[in-house]
């Protein structure tokens, strides 16, 4: 009895051998092409959009195979913990965010070549984030100044290479809540304007023709972009603006560069 009981398990030990391991034949998930950290703080007004903002982000993540954090603990904003990451994103933040030490190590980051991206209220100002933070303000290249209703405007695609741009179409119509600023961006630094506001078509816009809406610029190793677009919930779900999301992630990340201009 007992030796035919050792035959049996010898023939099941066999069998188990000889059947593949699916588990081991499956390739390990690979490691994700870079991280992103996206950071929602607010102090007084708060957008309720944030979430969608995020949830956009995270989606984007799966899809296009980048990590996803989000908090809004000002304690991550250290050298260590931002070594994690390639991109940071600022979404909606309003207010004095960060204190100096945390300001210090998120210049430095950047400067050493991490990626900003910042995302509507992003924007430096007194009423907006970080208008005390003479760097901040320079990375922004101007600050806030006040917005127009949430009304249909059309936005003027002028970079139709960069990966936040490219998809769009010249005269791209939407919805939103439509940024004025103190002064355009263009010109200063190395700033390159992506796109701009057509103010004819719609009411609320104080800029004129000079309205610039998204750009992007280098910093030391790093990179900034910015679009004032994301006011509305329902925008994170357009997939021209998911899109125009992404590709300025994927730029501040470094894994698409912005094309060089003619003659620069």
């Amino acid at each position: 009895m007992n030796h035919s009981i050792n035959l049996l398990w010898a023939a099941a030990l066999a069998v188990a051998a000889w059947i593949p391991n699916r588990s081991s034949a499956e390739p390990a998930p690979a490691a994700p092409a870079f991280q992103v950290l996206v950071f929602s703080k607010t102090i007084g007004y708060r957008h309720s959009s944030i979430p969608d903002g995020i949830a956009a982000i995270r989606k984007l993540g799966e899809e296009n195979h980048f990590g996803v954090d989000a908090t809004e603990d000002s304690e991550w904003f250290t050298t260590a913990k931002l070594a994690k990451y390639q991109v940071v994103v600022f979404m909606s933040t309003i207010g004095d965010v960060l204190n100096a030490a945390q300001e210090t190590a998120l210049q430095q980051w950047v400067e050493q070549g991490g990626g900003f991206a910042g995302v509507h209220a992003a924007i430096a100002g007194d009423i907006a984030t970080e208008g005390g933070w003479p760097w901040y303000v320079d990375l922004c290249c101007t600050t806030f100044k006040n917005h127009s209703a949430i009304v249909p405007g059309v936005v003027l695609v002028e970079d139709h290479q960069h990966p936040s741009t490219a998809h769009l179409p010249a005269e791209w119509k939407r919805t939103d809540e439509w940024y004025n600023f103190t002064a355009s961006p263009r010109g200063k630094g190395k700033i390159q304007v992506l796109a701009s506001m057509d103010e004819s078509t719609y009411q609320g816009g104080t800029m004129g023709k000079d309205h610039p809406i998204a750009w992007i610029q280098p910093i030391g190793k790093g990179r900034m972009w910015y679009t004032a677009l994301g006011h509305t919930e329902v925008g994170f779900t357009e997939p021209l603006m998911v899109k125009h999301l992404l590709g300025g992630i994927q730029y501040a990340a470094g894994v698409k560069p912005a094309p060089a201009k003619a003659g620069s």
